[in-house]
């Protein structure tokens, strides 16, 4: 089974950045996806970027260009650099990993939630 925990988000003014982090462990054979969610505040749960384990990219298309998801899987770790954050980027962010244990099964887990308030 596989943990994942959070850590980076805080208050930010707007234009300002910050850097979450996902960091998996637990016992697993490999990790497939990693991908940073977001929810506000009465609003559906969004996927704000993906990372594949081909190394693909995918992006929530009005953070483009100002956030940035990478990984270190040597680590297990899961980045997300928010660059020149909008108030409507205020969210909890969630981390999500896609994985294979020992016996070939996958599975999802998700991180405790992380929350990101830009404000001035």
């Amino acid at each position: 089974q596989v943990q994942l925990v959070e850590s980076g988000g805080g208050l930010v003014q707007p234009g300002g950045s910050l850097r979450l982090s996902c960091a998996a462990s637990g016992s697993f054979f490999s990790i497939n996806a990693m991908a940073w969610y977001r929810r506000a505040p009465g609003k559906e749960r969004e996927l704000v970027a993906v990372s594949t384990s081909g190394g693909i990219t995918s992006y929530l298309d009005s953070v483009k260009g100002r956030f940035t998801i990478s990984r270190d899987n040597a680590k297990s770790t899961v980045y997300l650099q928010m660059n020149n954050l909008k108030p409507e980027d205020t969210a909890v962010y969630y981390c999500n990993t896609h994985y294979v244990a020992s016996d070939g099964s996958t599975f999802s887990a998700w991180g405790q939630g992380t929350q990101v308030t830009v404000s001035s």
